[in-house]
């Protein structure tokens, strides 16, 4: 109590004081003061041509959740940055009290090298230990980035490219029967696939997707009541087969069991849940969006335990050439579960990263006759990898992130007219934001250098192409 009416230094070391107090309340045992705060697991996360997103974390000094990193402290962020590394004279402020930071600055101009720090109760953030993680480090907790230029030409509409929902799934960071412990979500929040598809959608939107592709996984085991979840959580995106398109990835193949004998026999084993929920003929298509042709694949058209090399049935082979080849010049994306390569995959030891080897090279073969093929979209490996396809260098293919785990998002594919561009964003509710910084524990916290992507590229990237034949979307 103070006897007399405080003056600004007391009131000043009050508030200090109130805030210590508050800090220790959220972190329980930590029983730390602000100084011990510290921010770190910095990502420069998108980069387009006018805007950059930033995320980092802060947690409290010398403690251990249980999983191996910091207990979360609430603390300020904020975004120096400037066009100078010496003058970093224009802030960004994000949520005042919250340890999942997210912050966007935007105007930025096209073509130009900027410079920042990102800051939280006056210390710079450490970056995530992955190669220009947050762009290209300087001194001093300063690091640059340089915004590309716009895709040539007149915008004409975008479409969110996402997969590895696995609605139903309890325990992340399993892989291949390696020994590594699993991650679950905190008790009494909810189920961590249905946090992060219900964000997805949101910010799909809020982006401005005007389609979304999802390629595969978005069920744990092919459950109907998960498949059915799943449909729930896309429907809010829009209509199944007009705004939004699923393709099957290994967990949705079919199954044995009693949880699946309601559904139809699946043509290679057990019953095929995932055709009941978002197919009625063959579970690979093709569709027409204002000039754009996609074609859906399922790449586990095949029996199998889900473990092993993804495989297109002999059918589906051949209407896939056929398709390419009659219309080998419309523009044109394929999107499927595995990837037809999955170069620089340390978890390739796991076995079962890419689609068969045989099937590659006759697509690659394909794709090299079909000069309207100018983006592959694939999941299964839940990383951010860009690779220009050699011998078919006209064709991208772009591996993205799961969305149910760290790093949780989704690609924005922007089509204009004279090219298009390609950007990785972190869903940003929440709930999301927490369990995507829980969920960077995977295998043992290394799950960053495999999934957040090698290189800024790796995530976004802009490629002139001619596009023209496509029109503006409905």
């Amino acid at each position: 109590m103070f006897c007399c009416r405080p003056g600004r230094r007391e009131l000043l070391r009050l508030s200090a004081i109130v805030s210590g107090f508050s800090l220790m309340s959220m972190v329980g045992e930590g029983r730390s003061f602000a100084s011990d705060v510290r921010p770190v697991n910095l990502e420069l996360v998108t980069l387009t041509e006018t805007s950059a997103i930033f995320t980092w974390y802060t947690g409290v000094a010398g403690t251990d959740d249980g999983l191996g990193r910091m207990r979360p402290a609430p603390a300020d962020g904020e975004i120096l940055w400037g066009t100078r590394p010496d003058r970093l004279t224009r802030t960004v402020g994000g949520a005042a009290h919250t340890p999942y930071h997210y912050i966007e600055v935007t105007g930025l101009e096209p073509g130009r090298t900027y410079y920042y720090q990102a800051r939280s109760r006056g210390r710079t953030a450490s970056p995530t230990p992955v190669a220009g993680a947050a762009g290209t480090p300087l001194t001093g907790g300063t690091f640059s980035f340089t915004t590309p230029q716009p895709p040539p030409g007149r915008f004409l509409f975008s479409i969110a490219l996402c997969n590895d929902l696995h609605l139903g799934e309890t325990v992340a960071g399993l892989i291949g029967g390696l020994p590594i412990k699993g991650i679950s979500q905190i008790p009494g929040r909810p189920p961590y696939p249905e946090i992060m598809a219900k964000a997805l959608v949101k910010d799909a939107r809020h982006r401005g997707a005007t389609y979304l592709f999802a390629a595969g996984d978005v069920s744990s085991e092919a459950v109907p009541g998960d498949l059915g979840t799943a449909k729930g959580i896309l429907d809010g995106f829009g209509a199944y087969r007009r705004d939004y398109f699923v393709a099957r990835g290994n967990h949705d193949r079919a199954h044995d069991g009693p949880a699946y004998a309601s559904c139809r026999v699946g043509e290679w084993q057990g019953h095929d849940c995932f055709r009941d929920a978002f197919s009625d003929g063959p579970t690979y298509f093709t569709h027409d969006l204002g000039g754009l042709r996609i074609i859906g694949l399922d790449t586990y058209d095949k029996p199998g335990n889900g473990g092993d090399a993804g495989g297109l049935s002999r059918e589906q082979f051949a209407w896939f050439e056929t398709e390419l080849k009659e219309h080998k010049d419309q523009p044109t994306i394929v999107f499927g579960h595995h990837p037809l390569l999955s170069l620089d995959d340390p978890l390739a030891v796991s076995g079962g990263t890419s689609l068969e080897v045989g099937q590659t090279a006759s697509i690659m073969a394909a794709y090299e006759r079909t000069p309207g093929v100018f983006l592959h979209h694939a999941g299964h490996t839940h990383r951010n990898k860009r690779t220009v396809l050699p011998g078919s260098r006209h064709v991208t293919q772009q591996e993205v992130g799961a969305v149910k785990e760290y790093p949780g998002g989704f690609n924005l594919l922007r089509v204009h007219s004279g090219g298009y561009a390609l950007n990785f964003y972190k869903t940003r509710d929440d709930l999301a934001r927490e369990w995507s910084e829980r969920s960077r524990q995977e295998i043992n916290g290394l799950w960053p250098q495999f999934s957040f992507g090698p290189s800024v590229a790796d995530r976004n990237s802009v490629t002139a192409r001619d596009l023209s034949g496509v029109r503006v979307a409905r």
